[in-house]
């Protein structure tokens, strides 16, 4: 069959590359080719690839409409994407012919690519793995949808002063972006605050009238997110906050401009920076206004598209719909549901619980306390009154529930209770999220056991089908694929290029792993990328570093129990060991941290000035330098983890044992050859199982032993001080000026948190084993044709880690979706 000329236009041909350049660059820009920036370039470069993802965006659409698939919604606050053109120019297969056409018209892709600013929707894990799950959908031609908030700043952009980290605006859409499609007829009027009248007509259980509230609008843009193959485009659609009116034009009238634009600027508030300071009553509230407006707008939209498609048949809706909250942020979407269900549906209470309860599957995220939303009762009376009169009825329902199954139980009760009645009243948004859902998720082995055994057992008690385990993958296509193309070069001439959509197929790489012309290979691409990764620190840092160190790399979000702190502990017992005792480390390291720190969490902020203040001394030090240097890479973002990722010799994973979910950087970091120095904690002891125990340095306390000593009370960590001469060292020197420069006592608050407060996070504990593990890392390093044969095997041993293995089990086990191809495919 003979081609349209619209899909001659839109082929993946260098001539057809070249035709769209040159007609955005006339059409869109309204320059000649030659007269376009930079910044031109890029916005050039990207529509033209948004023509071919809009035109299989469009046919993917009609594809599911024709098959009447069921749909699978993600709620997440974070989407953490990264840039956009290279990746989706690898997923069309059209890298070569994009970069070919541009270098005809003499510009470089990479350059073209540099400009692209991270889309700042996200900031760690839980967006990272939100993003890889919409790649892997797309590419398994599956029916998946995000729904997210589209910022328009990110958390922040970081800088590095004296030490300190200081926080900047990130406005990443200050260009805008060429990557969404704005959709303002399907905008969506939400309301907040208000009050509840109860009529005389509805049912006083549960019917009301929510009136006097506040109105948002939410505007709606969509990102195309293609999968790898180009077949499938699914998108994310993202909800901007707009006021319902410019400004009241009396107030404006009379000359008061400031006032008559409050209501304007205090709506838009809601959509304009990732995660506000939840430190002020007034950053409490626009945070709780930010998540009841995701879910707001998605659900309002989720169920737009059902009755589109289906008409009235509402009784249909979980058969048709699945909806998955990422961790408890959209949890109010549970209450949202009833709402519209209730109240703009007229069905009875019954339905709608079984309806809602059917369609909506809660991935938990994280077993600390603290990162366990809960939401005052007053909070919720003032900004979603409804809501909160839904989830009490809930509650009561799900109370008389359990009183039947276990009776005369009070204190089951009260911890099984969605709202808390010890002290200030709350929601707690785990419960809710469990009881109005029929499936709960951990994201490894390891914290799926947790959280049935240790964070709800009472729940799993009562509702044991409920719980499963998930356990989280990456996409390969991303972080192998595109962060490493050399490498991912090399194993395709090896074994082909089936692995790129099943990752199972590297064990074919094994045999290869003790291979003398293939270890070279993979040895020599590792040195090119430490190589180009050194070049970023100079760039970044003004420090050089030896590409044939130990590039052993700590990069993830700043948090006391990812325990940065226990890695900048054992540089400081290397450097005194150096220094004082003239012993020289086995191998040379160059120690590289990144990540950042939220802006109200003061013990996070700290460590990132121990580990600059640490790095100042070891760096200056004429002693230290040919054996260590020490880098702290600001701005952390996913552009920068695809250079620094592919470069790593060791992968830092050091969390307690039984805090860490799962862990993705884990995954990403195996995946390209670095080997892990791990606590078994999270995926660390799944990745342990596949790649080999003599392929990964573990060490440390195990989750069961922590526990333990907790709940005995028996961890004393004065007793590991006077114990071991290395841990005394090192907090003595923490203690005293050695690591201040000019600030006297700079880290006398460590010193007191880990030996009188009680050592929260075990660091004293795990220390010596740590450092004994480092040193068996530093003797393997200098058998370099072993190091690289276990680095090999780490590569090949990856297959499980692929978010499509996730998202298969998701869509399974779960969702309860399928794959829908286009013929011929």
């Amino acid at each position: 069959m003979m081609m349209s000329e619209k899909e001659m236009m839109l082929e993946n041909t260098v001539s057809a590359y070249e035709n769209s350049l040159l007609n955005h660059c006339r059409y869109s820009m309204g320059e000649e080719w030659q007269q376009l920036s930079k910044r031109d370039l890029f916005q050039t470069a990207a529509l033209a690839v948004r023509d071919r993802l809009i035109d299989r965006l469009i046919e993917t659409e009609e594809r599911y409409r024709q098959s009447d698939a069921k749909r699978l919604y993600y709620l997440s606050m974070e989407f953490l994407m990264g840039r956009t053109l290279g990746n989706s120019l690898i997923n069309l297969n059209a890298y070569d012919a994009c970069k070919d056409a541009l270098m005809k018209l003499g510009v470089d892709l990479e350059e073209v690519r540099e400009i692209e600013p991270d889309a700042a929707l996200g900031n760690g894990g839980l967006g990272r793995l939100a993003a890889c799950f919409l790649d892997s959908l797309a590419t398994l031609d599956m029916p998946g949808f995000g729904y997210g908030i589209n910022y328009e700043y990110g958390l922040f952009k970081q800088l590095i002063k004296n030490g300190y980290q200081k926080e900047e605006p990130d406005h990443w859409l200050a260009y805008g972006t060429p990557w969404q499609i704005r959709r303002p007829d399907e905008t969506l009027r939400i309301h907040v605050y208000g009050r509840i009248e109860t009529p005389k007509s509805k049912d006083f259980e549960y019917g009301h009238l929510w009136v006097d509230t506040k109105e948002i609008l939410g505007v709606p843009y969509d990102m195309p997110i293609v999968g790898y193959g180009g077949r499938t485009v699914n998108c994310l659609r993202l909800y901007s906050a707009r006021s319902s009116q410019e400004f009241d034009m009396e107030i404006f009238n009379n000359g008061d401009y400031v006032k008559a634009v409050e209501q304007k600027m205090t709506s838009e508030t809601i959509s304009k920076v990732l995660y506000p300071s939840d430190s002020v009553k007034s950053g409490r509230e626009l945070r709780l206004k930010q998540e009841y407006f995701l879910v707001a707008c998605a659900v309002r939209d989720i169920v737009r598209r059902y009755e589109r498609d289906h008409k009235n048949a509402l009784s249909k809706f979980a058969s048709k719909v699945a909806i998955q909250l990422n961790d408890t942020h959209p949890a109010l979407a549970i209450a949202e549901l009833m709402r519209v269900l209730i109240d703009d549906k007229d069905l009875p209470w019954e339905e709608a619980w079984e309806i809602t309860h059917d369609t909506f599957a809660y991935t938990n995220h994280t077993l600390l306390a603290e990162a366990l939303e809960k939401w005052p009762v007053s909070l919720l009376e003032l900004v979603v009154p409804r809501h909160l009169q839904i989830i009490k009825e809930i509650n009561r329902r799900f109370l008389e529930q359990v009183a039947r199954v276990f009776p005369d139980d009070p204190e089951r009760l009260k911890r099984m209770t969605i709202i808390t009645e010890d002290g200030e009243s709350q929601v707690r948004m785990a419960h809710l999220s469990i009881v109005g859902s029929h499936s709960v998720n951990g994201v490894s082995e390891l914290h799926s056991e947790l959280v049935k055994k240790s964070l709800v057992p009472d729940f799993h008690e009562l509702t044991p089908e409920k719980f499963n385990n998930k356990t989280n993958g990456v996409t390969q296509r991303r972080w192998l694929l595109k962060a490493n193309p050399a490498l991912a070069e090399l194993i395709t001439e090896t074994i082909g290029d089936r692995w790129i959509t099943e990752l199972e197929e590297l064990h074919m790489l094994e045999p290869y792993a003790e291979a003398g012309q293939f270890q070279q290979e993979f040895r020599s691409i590792k040195r090119d990328n430490k190589l180009r990764l050194a070049k970023v620190i100079l760039d970044t840092n003004d420090v050089v570093v030896d590409p044939d160190s130990i590039f052993d790399v700590h990069i993830k979000r700043i948090h006391e129990y990812k325990r940065q702190s226990l890695n900048c502990m054992r540089i400081i017992h290397e450097y005194l060991s150096l220094v004082e005792d003239n012993q020289q480390p086995v191998a040379p390291r160059t120690y590289i941290f990144a990540g950042k720190a939220a802006p109200g969490y003061w013990a996070a902020k700290q460590i990132i000035k121990m580990i600059n203040n640490v790095a100042q001394i070891i760096n200056n030090d004429p002693r230290a330098n040919e054996f260590m240097k020490v880098v702290f890479i600001p701005d952390y973002k996913v552009s920068l983890a695809e250079k620094i990722i592919p470069a790593a010799d060791i992968s830092e994973q050091v969390s307690t044992a039984g805090m860490e979910a799962s862990g993705t950087g884990n995954m990403k970091f195996a995946m390209n050859g670095a080997l892990t120095m791990g606590t078994l904690d999270g995926a660390n002891i799944e990745i342990c199982e596949e790649v080999g125990e003599e392929n990964i340095f573990i060490f440390g306390l195990k989750a069961a032993e922590i526990e333990k000593m907790k709940r005995e009370k028996s961890y004393n960590p004065w007793e590991y001080y006077y114990h071991d001469g290395r841990i005394k060292r090192v907090m003595d020197a923490l203690n005293s000026k050695s690591f201040c420069t000019d600030e006297n006592e700079r880290f006398v608050w460590f010193y007191e948190a880990v030996l009188n407060a009680g050592d929260t996070y075990f660091l004293l504990a795990d220390l010596a084993s740590y450092i004994e593990a480092q040193e068996r890392a530093g003797a393997a390093y200098l058998q370099t044709d072993d190091w690289t044969g276990k680095a090999i095997l780490n590569v090949a041993r990856t297959g499980k880690f692929s978010s499509d293995r996730t998202i298969l089990e998701y869509a399974k086990e779960i969702w309860n979706i399928k794959r829908y191809m286009r013929n011929g495919h």
